[in-house]
């Protein structure tokens, strides 16, 4: 008895610190805001702040770790608090614009006369087409998941953008379904087009972490014609089922075309680099009705539930 006392430290008196104030989040938020506006040279760190108070030591290279965490964290609490658990991922183009716009930038190309915008204001009313299908594809996920109960719906989830990104949004929103942006912060200030769920907006620093929430609740991903990120957010989920890392979920590829013409999926089974059955993973659609019956079939939907 008398080893097991000396040997063990007494506990201290820590109940004066019970009324030690406590910064409120309103406090924490305004210290970021004007960190944002400080000279550099004026940005020095400050050790008498407290360690998640302090914007020059959570923005230290040191503390990247914690900074993902805390990307893949808040997103992540918050989905599960308003009952998200199944999405249909939404990819393509940012800069395809609806018929409406297309038609205006039409009429004014017309107007000035100038070949190189008509070329381009013609190419815009093809490629609307593509805005108008994602959003009639989100208009029948929404009217499915209307009297479905909190499990069983399906939620329209985009990377927040404008262009095919806005239109399946869009879909959604204009029958007042609930639907997600995950809206990444790059140098040309990409902002959330204004369909989204003001609450299921997330911000990303982290390509990494948007990509893997994009996959943790996706029960369909579907590409319409896209550009670099398209490939770039296409591919990694192929790799992801094929490889088995993650579960095998419906991943379409909306303009069969377009997408023949720009991957030459035969020539990679022709020089082995991929087996036949890797291409089973990939289902090509034309029509928004072909590729949501594609994911009803998937899922044996019908009139029940996931």
């Amino acid at each position: 008895m008398f080893l097991r006392c000396s040997i063990l430290p007494s506990i201290p008196d820590n109940s004066f610190m019970e009324n030690t104030k406590k910064p409120s989040p309103q406090q924490v938020a305004q210290e970021w805001r004007e960190f944002k506006h400080k000279p550099q040279e004026l940005a020095g760190a400050n050790a008498t702040r407290l360690a998640f108070a302090d914007p020059e030591f959570l923005l230290r290279p040191e503390t990247r770790g914690i900074r993902f965490e805390l990307e893949m964290l808040k997103p992540e609490l918050e989905l599960t608090r308003q009952g998200i658990a199944h999405t249909i991922v939404v990819f393509g183009s940012a800069r395809f614009v609806s018929p409406e716009v297309a038609t205006q930038r039409l009429a004014l190309a017309q107007q000035n006369g100038e070949a190189d915008s008509l070329a381009r204001a013609e190419r815009d009313v093809r490629n609307a087409v593509w805005y108008e299908q994602s959003r009639q594809f989100a208009r029948l996920v929404a009217q499915y998941s209307a009297d479905k109960s909190k499990d069983d719906q399906l939620f329209i989830c985009t990377g927040g953008g404008p262009g095919v990104m806005e239109a399946a949004n869009r879909g959604a929103f204009e029958l007042g379904a609930p639907n997600l942006g995950l809206n990444i912060t790059l140098p040309h200030e990409q902002t959330v087009n204004p369909y989204v769920t003001p609450s299921l907006h997330f911000e990303f620093h982290y390509f990494a972490a948007r990509k893997m929430h994009f996959m943790m609740r996706a029960k369909a991903l579907v590409a319409f014609p896209g550009g670099y990120g398209t490939l770039d957010e296409l591919f990694e989920i192929i790799t992801l089922v094929q490889t088995q890392k993650e579960r095998p979920v419906p991943i379409i590829l909306f303009g069969s075309d377009y997408w023949k013409k720009l991957v030459n999926f035969e020539l990679m089974v022709e020089m082995g680099t991929v087996h036949r059955h890797d291409l089973e993973l990939l289902t090509f659609c034309d029509t928004p009705q072909e590729a949501w019956d594609t994911i009803r079939n998937y899922y044996q939907l019908g009139s029940g539930g996931l």
